[in-house]
């Protein structure tokens, strides 16, 4: 079950591969320093950050460490930084070399004291993983280590595979937390909670009732300087096999009897297997018009920035429910959202339709805080009986202002530091969402052009039907 405090209160060393990384000064710094503003680390513990390249001293590390975190604070200090930092220090190593840094593991484990805890974080490429992960193994790194992997797990399915291989030669599954951010979002995880807790809203929850699903999330920013990693990676990998493959999860499982996490893994591994392989033909791979002059960024380059998929799932339930995917990069609005359309009944005669151009809709807004909402159709105050949409929200900002939510990657650090692996991805819902991903992997061609500030290729928005996409609003 998730906690919101550690497990228990023995030392913690935390090693940070990938830790001059953008991601660790994006997310992971900000994220370790709200845990420990709020006591919800162990209270000693300490951090060794590793990488190829040093950043040169300590001292030099725990500045970029204490920019990252006066980034998440509007460029403030906020109070304690120093006493957090402090607990940082940097070691070199690679795949090839990590004798020193076992050695300074060592000391540190020595000097917390002999009941430490160890979490390894690789945040680090696919490409690197095996490599990272037999070093880790040959110097012992990874004894009584919980080992905690940064997305995406391997490139396709082969490579998925051959990396549990590898994995589970070194840990074994119970000590792997397979990282996927959207999984610690509190509002995927009220998504479930509105499921489990409402009876009226899981008895229409099928395809008798729900006519749609868009999982959406459009990004106003550009690749922002990060052509490498687009460049091997591209949107599709980063994205489909992950967050929006693991949030259509958590929408259209079928509810575990318990609640807990060898249940709800299951449960989604369940629907995955049910999860039809994506078409070609109803998958669009466009790239934003200037992306080609990027720097680092190659004159002729396929890579794709934005992807749009129509998904089916063969099971009863969802039987001719489409559900629609579509993310990208320098779109016209960056939103997280999953809409789901109703099916609407007969119309009565003599009542004024003309506004209602949409069905009502769910829609669920997957930022922090959390926001539900209902968007249905009432009568327009005044004379005569005229429909409009209104929409029905519930807040959890408002409605819980003394609870504010940690992070994703606060709860994405908190739930390994329990031992809790809930909301962390197993070994073969990995695979089977790489399978999934197969066909259409790998198609080569050039992807569509679009505009910025656009939703992306034509053919893209032509997924939806004459419904439309939901983002933008209409």
């Amino acid at each position: 079950m998730a906690s919101d405090t550690p497990a228990d209160g023995r030392p913690l060393l935390l090693v940070l591969f990938g830790s001059t990384g953008d991601l660790a000064k994006r997310k992971l710094y900000p994220a370790l320093f709200q845990l420990h503003a709020r006591g919800l680390t162990s209270k000693e513990y300490a951090v060794i950050g590793s990488g190829r390249h040093s950043p040169g001293t300590d001292d030099d590390f725990r500045e970029i460490v204490s920019d990252a975190v006066k980034g998440a604070h509007g460029g403030e200090a906020p109070a304690g930084l120093d006493e957090f930092t402090a607990r940082f220090r940097f070691q070199s190593s690679s795949a090839e070399d990590g004798e020193d840094l076992a050695r300074v593991v060592r000391e540190t484990r020595e000097g917390l004291g002999a009941d430490t805890r160890t979490l390894l974080y690789l945040s680090v490429p696919p490409a690197s993983m095996s490599g990272m992960l037999g070093m880790i193994g040959s110097t012992g790194l990874s004894d009584d280590a919980v080992l905690v992997m940064e997305k995406p797990f391997g490139e396709d399915v082969a490579s998925a595979c051959a990396l549990n291989k590898r994995l589970h030669e070194i840990v074994p599954e119970e000590r792997v937390f397979r990282v996927d951010h959207f999984l610690g979002k509190e509002a995927v995880r009220n998504l479930l909670a509105l499921r489990l807790a409402n009876g009226w809203l899981e008895s229409v929850w099928n395809r008798e009732h729900l006519a749609y699903v868009q999982i959406d999330v459009p990004e106003e920013i550009d690749i922002e300087g990060r052509a490498s990693f687009m460049e091997s990676t591209g949107t599709f990998r980063d994205m489909i096999p992950t967050h929006l493959g693991q949030v259509l999860g958590i929408v259209a499982l079928d509810l575990p009897e318990r609640y807990g996490a060898d249940e709800l893994r299951e449960a989604r591994t369940a629907l995955f297997r049910k999860l039809r392989p994506f078409s070609p033909d109803e998958t669009v791979f466009g790239q934003y018009e200037g992306y080609r002059e990027e720097e680092g960024v190659a004159a002729d380059s396929t890579a794709e920035t934005f992807v749009a998929l129509r998904a089916w799932i063969d099971d009863p339930r969802w039987e001719g429910v489409p559900f629609l995917l579509r993310t990208g990069k320098a779109m016209g609005v960056s939103r997280q959202q999953v809409t789901i359309g109703l099916r609407e009944a007969s119309r009565v005669p003599g009542a004024d339709y003309a506004a209602c151009d949409r069905p009502s809709e769910w829609v669920f807004d997957l930022t922090d805080p959390p926001r539900f909402g209902v968007e249905a159709y009432g009568k327009r105050p005044g004379t005569g009986f005229r429909l409009v949409r209104a929409p029905l929200m519930l807040d959890e900002g408002t409605a819980f202002p003394d609870d504010p939510p940690l992070t994703a990657y606060a709860r994405v650090f908190l739930d390994a530091l329990a031992g809790d692996p809930t909301w962390f991805t197993g070994a073969e819902e990995i695979e089977r969402l790489w399978e999934v991903c197969a066909d259409v992997q790998g198609e080569g061609g050039v992807p569509l052009p679009y505009a910025r500030g656009s939703f992306g290729p034509t053919a893209a928005l032509e997924l939806a039907g004459k419904r439309g996409w939901r983002v933008p609003e209409k």
